[in-house]
């Protein structure tokens, strides 16, 4: 019989061998300690395997696959989501972190309010660890309509009931496939529900998409014209609201720690 409160924490990996044992443990330390960690590796060449393989020896929670060649986060997760057994999943990378009531607080609130998507503020550091002293706030509630205009949902904090939803799986398009799953997550759910206290920790590299803004926004589009299939002129039109929400709305989520 499937386990009710089982999180399949999913985790791509791609050359990630001087972080990735510390958000494993950040996951070992959680309170709800009802889940499995599905590393997908897609193809390191760093060291990253030989990590995995010492932490999943002492821990048969933890499931790795490996796949002969790169294919990309979004493909990779995929393949975690099919191999999933639990009702609830989730997403870390392999260079991020939870803090230990991460999943306890968002199962108990999403029973509570009895819904099936949940997304938590979340906290910045730096490359090498280092706090910024800011937090990326969450809204205390999400429509689809909301979510179409910016992508409000960290993936580090996101969790879906799969057992009420059904699987929900990443668009294949090569950047942005996060935004897309939640998008078809809380287009199905009707909603999804935020907390304030931030429950994750974000770790900010260089070249990663979130600071080349020109290429975010040809991904942005593609969201549109591939995931939510709209025309060209209506992708322009919500590309267009997209940004005045970046730039005058969202930004305001950043804020000091206090």
């Amino acid at each position: 019989m499937k386990n009710k409160s089982l999180v399949s924490v999913i985790m791509p990996v791609y050359n990630s061998a001087g972080f990735i044992a510390e958000s494993i443990r950040s996951v070992q330390k959680q309170t709800h300690n009802d889940w499995e960690l599905l590393v997908i590796d897609d193809a390191s060449s760093d060291g990253t395997l030989e990590v995995v393989e010492e932490l999943k020896t002492n821990d048969d929670r933890i499931k790795l696959h490996v796949l002969p060649t790169n294919q990309g986060a979004g493909f990779a997760r995929n393949i975690g989501i099919k191999a999933a057994t639990g009702d609830f999943i989730s997403f870390l990378d392999a260079d991020d972190l939870w803090k230990p009531h991460k999943l306890e607080k968002q199962l108990k609130l999403m029973q509570e309010e009895k819904i099936q998507v949940c997304y938590s503020s979340y906290e910045l550091i730096n490359e090498d660890g280092q706090s910024l002293d800011k937090q990326i706030r969450a809204l205390n509630s999400l429509s689809f309509d909301k979510l179409k205009k910016a992508n409000y949902i960290g993936n580090l904090t996101g969790i879906y009931n799969a057992g009420a939803l059904g699987k929900v799986y990443c668009p294949l398009i090569r950047k942005r496939q996060d935004w897309g799953l939640w998008l078809l997550a809380v287009q199905k759910a009707g909603g999804a529900i935020g907390i304030q206290e931030p429950l994750a920790i974000y770790r900010e590299r260089s070249g990663s998409i979130s600071q080349n803004k020109i290429e975010m926004l040809q991904y942005n589009y593609r969201v549109y014209r591939k995931v939510l299939k709209y025309s060209a002129s209506k992708s322009l039109l919500w590309m267009v609201l997209f940004l005045w929400e970046q730039l005058f709305i969202k930004r305001r989520r950043k804020v000091a720690l206090k």
